[in-house]
């Protein structure tokens, strides 16, 4: 990272070390796991989502721009400050997905997330009480909620321009997942459930031929129109930001999440394949389109710029009418 103008950040990460794991583990499952359910349950899964271990916020204090990202700072971190501190990324332009975390409360992309953006002043941040519940703050019957913000911003803006603190950025792991390492989340359970939906063409084989009989083309045609049904849904990086949004998404066991759902729709939608009714049945469950209860919090956050809760009430729909 380049000169930071004397300006710094605090990071308050949330740290997890897990325990070493027993050779054999006397206790079993979760009795509310759906033991039928092809999409969760098991005691595997279930001992998954309850790591053990050490856990603790660590702060760090770093020289950063406004215009530095969230994964620039971390990089930073780990090269001069802590080599310890774990945490998941690859192409560093939003692409991946490999770098999901929740900041400030929020699921999103560290490599997509500015500083300018998220440094919050301490007081600012949400505290948690003594029951477990965040406040985040109080807003006037005029509003203030905009005045707020731009004084926030005005106060970035004098700290960049005079040196000092630009403010704090709290990092956890992704919600909905067990953490693995720090800030690295186990998303082997979204993973599978994608898998197990079979995210691929499944094209009827029939090639487009001449008068004469011939193959006139070794691709499966399409219109425009037919591309524009599912185009934006190819461009889901099953990077997890849904699922983290999701109230209901925990893990899979009630619910296989809205990942897994936008790409079941991304072959539905899709006119060359073949098994769009194989593909609703498969989702046509208890824990399936049944399950979500359209918060619509998945569509807050996609760094993909994918409408996740008009999708999935679009194939809700679908899945009815069939």
């Amino acid at each position: 990272m380049a000169e930071a103008n004397n300006t710094t950040v605090t990071l308050q990460v949330h740290r997890f070390t897990p325990r070493a794991e027993r050779a054999e583990r006397a206790r079993g499952g979760s009795p509310f796991a759906r033991k039928s359910s092809p999409f969760g349950g098991g005691s595997d899964s279930a001992a998954r989502r309850r790591p053990r271990g050490k856990q603790w916020v660590q702060e760090y204090t770093i020289p950063a721009r406004p215009e530095d990202t969230v994964l620039d700072c971390l990089m930073t971190i780990k090269r001069t400050v802590d080599p310890t501190l774990a945490f998941r990324y690859s192409c560093g332009h939003g692409m991946c997905g490999s770098d999901a975390v929740s900041i400030n409360g929020t699921p999103t992309l560290l490599c997509t997330a500015a500083i300018r953006d998220w440094a919050k002043q301490p007081g600012a941040l949400p505290q948690v009480d003594d029951e477990g519940f965040r406040h985040i703050g109080d807003e006037t019957a005029d509003g203030n909620t905009n005045a707020e913000a731009e004084a926030s911003a005005d106060s970035m803006d004098d700290a960049a321009a005079h040196g000092g603190s630009l403010g704090v950025i709290e990092l956890a792991p992704l919600p909905g997942f067990p953490p693995q390492r720090d800030l690295i989340a186990d998303i082997d359970p979204m993973l599978d459930q994608i898998r197990k939906l079979t995210p691929y063409l499944e094209a009827d084989g029939v090639l487009a031929t001449t008068s004469e009989g011939k193959v006139d083309v070794f691709e499966y045609l399409q219109h425009p129109d037919q591309l524009a049904k599912y185009e934006m849904l190819s461009n889901c990086i099953a990077c997890g930001v849904c699922e983290g949004s999701c109230p209901v998404f925990a893990g899979g066991d009630a619910f296989i999440g809205p990942a897994a759902l936008i790409w079941s729709s991304r072959f539905i939608n899709d006119s060359r394949d073949a098994k769009a009714m194989d593909r609703m049945d498969a989702i046509d469950t208890a824990d399936g389109v049944a399950a979500c209860q359209s918060v619509r919090a998945c569509s807050r956050h996609c760094p993909r710029g994918i409408d996740v809760g008009e999708e999935m009430w679009q194939i809700v729909a679908k899945v009815r009418e069939r």
